[in-house]
């Protein structure tokens, strides 16, 4: 009977990342292939609006243009949150994982990880901002209801 982690291709460089925005988490895994991307099984080509779309490229963009982003797959899972708070987590997961995917013989790659940080460190880093409960005597978290003495 043959071994079942003998089975398994040796050599293959895969990486997994993640990226979080208010309360949508997205996985990536980066993987050899012919450079498509998926997000949550579509391609991410696909993704509408526009605007979401555009902002979730951006680190392939940038990567693209340092040459660091050729024959590499890109499959991402998201979930919670809402339409933009995904899209930050989407783009936070890839450039992460094209930083690790890159790396040299002595850790991430850091030109590219230069470049998101320059471009916007947000690319990097996950956003702690989360929205304030809310607290009695008003209608949210700030607003509080008129009173009158008179």
């Amino acid at each position: 009977m043959v071994n079942k982690l003998a089975r398994k291709k040796t050599g293959t460089k895969v990486v997994n990342t993640s990226g979080k925005r208010k309360t949508a988490i997205a996985r990536a895994t980066l993987k050899p292939g012919k450079g498509r991307v998926r997000v949550n099984g579509s391609p991410i080509h696909i993704m509408e609006p526009e605007l979401a779309r555009r902002k979730a490229l951006e680190p392939l963009l940038i990567a693209e243009a340092m040459n660091r982003t050729d024959r590499v797959d890109i499959a991402i899972d998201v979930r919670g949150g809402g339409q933009m708070g995904q899209v930050d987590a989407i783009r936070t997961a890839i450039a992460r994982g094209l930083v690790k995917y890159n790396d040299g013989a002595e850790g991430d790659d850091e030109e590219l990880r230069d470049e998101f940080i320059r471009f916007e460190r947000k690319m990097l880093v996950n956003d702690p901002r989360r929205k304030e409960p809310k607290h009695q005597m008003g209608r949210g978290a700030r607003k509080k209801w008129q009173k009158s003495y008179r």
